[in-house]
Formats: C-alpha cells, sequence, structure tokens
C-alpha cells in the first residue's frame, strides 16, 4: 500500500517548476529541492513523458492510486 500523497503540499513542493518537463528532470528538481519522501516516491511512479502543466502532474499522481 503506498502512502496518499498530499496534493496541496504536491503543489507548494513543485509550484517553481518550469514546463513541460519531463519526468526526470522534474525527479532532478524534487531531489535537489528537498521533497518530501511520499512525494519523491510517487514522482518516481509516474509515466516517462512530458508534463505540460503541475495540473498534469497532480492528475497522474492522483490517478496512480
Amino acid at each position: 500500500m503506498s502512502a496518499t500523497v498530499n496534493l496541496s503540499k504536491l503543489q507548494n513542493n513543485l509550484n517553481e517548476v518550469n514546463y513541460p518537463i519531463s519526468r526526470e528532470e522534474l525527479l532532478r528538481y524534487a531531489e535537489e529541492k528537498g521533497v518530501d519522501e511520499v512525494i519523491l516516491r510517487a514522482l518516481k511512479q509516474l509515466p516517462s513523458k512530458q508534463y505540460q502543466t503541475l495540473t498534469d502532474v497532480s492528475q497522474a499522481i492522483g490517478g496512480s492510486e
């Protein structure tokens, strides 16, 4: 069972990201920012693709439960 990601916390952590962004770039950004381990795990499970907006990322994480 994976812990549920707090989407508002996710948005606060990723609010300075420049989109579009790839999953790999998103992970690098998250690791550099020192984001929450739960969020980092969720990002690692995202499909490897380009994300156009923070909403895209939120929906991909929210839909992966």
